[in-house]
């Protein structure tokens, strides 16, 4: 899939047959916070797609909270308890954190995708 990116923002792009445009929204955003944006062009979509995150930037700054981000980087992920203590006792024989085991992992299985 196509993406836009902006200001750490990551944006879709789908295309409406039945409208004759183009249009997508920001991903990875909390469910209450939504930032859509659409085109005729991709030139269009992509003005349109950065003018609705600076707007959205800006709104957040006029009522002084902290504008939420696209792919932040963090992961809440939720396993059984036998798994998670399997990873624990892993990772201190291995010498590092749990969060340093499970980025290895994660990095292992995309690079066996890929």
């Amino acid at each position: 899939m196509n993406k836009l990116r902006y200001k750490g923002y990551v944006g879709s792009v789908e295309m409406s047959e039945e409208d004759n445009c183009l249009y997508g929204h920001v991903l990875d955003l909390p469910h209450e916070t939504e930032i859509t944006y659409e085109g005729e062009t991709v030139a269009q979509l992509k003005a349109d797609f950065m003018n609705a995150v600076d707007d959205y930037i800006a709104y957040c700054e006029s009522k002084g909270v902290q504008p939420c981000k696209s792919c932040k980087g963090a992961l809440n992920i939720r396993i059984s308890p036998d798994a998670y203590t399997k990873i624990a006792q892993i990772a201190a024989q291995a010498g590092i954190s749990i969060n340093a085991f499970v980025r290895q992992a994660i990095d292992k299985q995309i690079a066996a995708m890929l």
